[in-house]
Order: structure tokens, then sequence, then C-alpha cells
């Protein structure tokens, strides 16, 4: 009789141990699918002949109107608001508004250290300012288009400021000040 007990313990135990096995594993599974979505790439060269062409684009409606972009902030962000007010850029004109973006983030990198990557996650694969090596990013080529798709007319620079803002506090701070 004692070694049927036994027999039917070993045997509970060994089931109970399974069950514990899968329900630990599938939460383990539930936890590392959301993170692992989320991966970080440096540019290929089809991303940087790409931004380099939508930058370009830019440029040439910016030539029409007599002037270019030469990567001084003030500047940049005043003819990037001229494009948009003298409707040169429409806001139904979503390719060449994400253009605008790529104009807009160069600005930040240069200002904030911060540097092109690619974004993965649930939604899809974006280019993206990334702070350092930190989990820091900003999404500067849909921050103009965005808004003027609903018609929403916050100006390049308020745009601008926020977007610098939202790092500017994790900078380093400089000597002696």
């Amino acid at each position: 009789m004692t070694n049927r007990r036994s027999g039917f313990s070993k045997c509970t135990s060994f089931y109970l141990l399974i069950c514990i096995i899968l329900v630990q594993s599938i939460a383990l599974n539930q936890k590392t699918s959301s993170s692992e979505l989320n991966l970080v790439s440096g540019l290929n060269s089809l991303d940087k002949k790409y931004m380099e062409a939508q930058k370009s684009l830019v440029d040439e409606f910016a030539r029409s109107m007599g002037q270019s972009f030469n990567g001084d902030v003030d500047h940049d962000i005043e003819l990037l608001q001229l494009l948009l007010d003298s409707k040169k850029i429409k806001n139904n004109m979503t390719p060449e508004l994400q253009a605008m973006g790529f104009v807009l983030g160069d600005l930040l990198a240069n200002e904030l250290d911060m540097h092109w990557v690619i974004y993965k996650d649930h939604v899809g694969r974006s280019r993206a300012l990334r702070y350092k090596r930190s989990n820091n990013f900003l999404f500067p080529v849909t921050m103009i288009s965005r808004r003027r798709e609903v018609n929403n007319l916050t100006s390049v620079a308020k745009i601008y400021e926020k977007a610098f803002n939202s790092i500017s506090p994790l900078r380093d701070p400089l000597p002696f000040n």
C-alpha cells in the first residue's frame, strides 16, 4: 500500500512540476514578446540615400523661392515655415511634409547631439533620432506631417521647441555653468 501511495505521489508531483514549468514558460513568453519588438539599428546605405533625396526635394521647393537650407536653426525653421505659409507645400502633401521632417530632424540632431537610427516596433519601421545610446527617441519625420494633415497649424518653431525641450534636460551640463 505504501508503494502505491508513493507511486501516486511521485506521479502527482511530476505533473504538478510540468504544470508550473508550462505556466512560467507562457508568462515569460508574453513578457519578452512585447519588449523584443523594439529594435534599434543603424541606417543602411538605402536609408541614407532616401533621406538625402527627401532633403533635396524640400530644398528644391526652397530654391524655387530663391532660398536654400544652410543648417542654421533660425534660418531653416523660418524657411520651413515659409514653405507652409506660402502653400508651396500644402497640408495634403504627405511625402513633402515628411521630407520637411528630415530637415527638422537634422537641426535637432545637430543641436542635441542625436543621431539617426532605424526604430522597429509593433507599428513598423521608422527613422528616428536617438539621444546617445539611451532609450530616448524623437520621430521628426512625422512631426510636421501628422499635424498638418489634420489642419493643426502649430508653427515649425513651436514643434522644434517642444522636441528640443523634451531631450534638452537629458543632456550633460556644460562645464563652468
